[in-house]
C-alpha cells in the first residue's frame, strides 16, 4: 500500500485503478449521499469512467501531494471512505480544498477529525499552503461541527447549485470555511 498519511488509527493511501469498487459502494449508500445528491447513488459508469480517471490525474498534476486518498482503517485495514486535499481544477496550489465521506460504520468515531487534522498539519508544514477551505450543506450539522473543531472559520454563505436543488435544506444553501497557515498554528 502507497502510504499517504499516517494517524494513530487511519492510513491514508492514494486510489489505484483497481479502487472502483470502493467509492462504488461507499457513493450507493443513501445516507452517505443525503446532502450530495439527495440520497441517489452514483452510477458505477460514473465512477469507473469519471470519478476514478479524475482521481488518478489529480496525482500526475500535483506530484502525488495533492488529491483524494482512501482512508483505511489500521486496525483490521476496513476501508472507510475518502478525504480530499486539493486545489480548485485551476486554482492556485496554496488554497486546497479539505473534504471527506465516510461510510456510515465510520461516522461518530472521531474519524473526519482525525484525518482532517493530519491533513491540516500536512498541508501547512510540509505542502506549503497559505489556506484550506470546506464547504458543506448549511443544514450538515455534522460536517458543519467537524469544520468548527478544526478551527475553521465560517467565512461565508453560498448559494446552493442548480444541480442540488432536489437535497433536503438546499433552500437554505451552502456554508463555505476557511483556515490559514496563520490562524492554524495558533490554534
Amino acid at each position: 500500500m502507497d502510504t499517504y498519511l499516517e494517524t494513530d488509527r487511519l492510513t491514508l493511501r492514494r486510489f489505484t485503478a483497481d479502487d472502483a469498487g470502493l467509492l462504488i459502494e461507499l457513493d450507493s449508500d443513501p445516507a452517505v449521499m443525503r446532502y450530495l445528491s439527495g440520497g441517489e447513488p452514483t452510477a458505477p459508469d460514473i465512477v469507473r469512467e469519471r470519478y476514478l480517471p479524475n482521481i488518478l490525474a489529480g496525482y500526475e498534476k500535483w506530484d502525488g501531494d495533492l488529491g483524494l486518498f482512501a482512508a483505511h482503517e489500521k486496525d483490521g485495514d476496513a476501508f472507510i471512505g475518502w478525504f480530499i486535499l486539493r486545489p480548485e481544477p485551476d486554482g492556485p496550489r496554496d488554497e486546497v480544498e479539505l473534504g471527506y465521506r465516510l461510510r456510515q460504520a465510520a461516522w461518530g468515531r472521531g474519524y473526519a477529525t482525525e484525518g482532517s487534522r493530519a491533513l491540516l498539519a500536512k498541508a501547512f508544514t510540509e505542502l506549503g499552503v497559505r489556506t484550506v477551505w470546506a464547504e458543506t450543506m448549511t443544514v450538515n450539522r455534522g460536517s458543519r461541527n467537524i469544520m468548527e473543531k478544526l478551527a475553521m472559520t465560517h467565512t461565508e454563505t453560498i448559494p446552493t447549485p442548480p444541480d442540488m436543488e432536489m437535497v433536503e435544506g438546499s433552500e437554505h444553501g451552502g456554508v463555505r470555511y476557511e483556515i490559514t497557515r496563520e490562524q492554524w498554528e495558533r490554534s
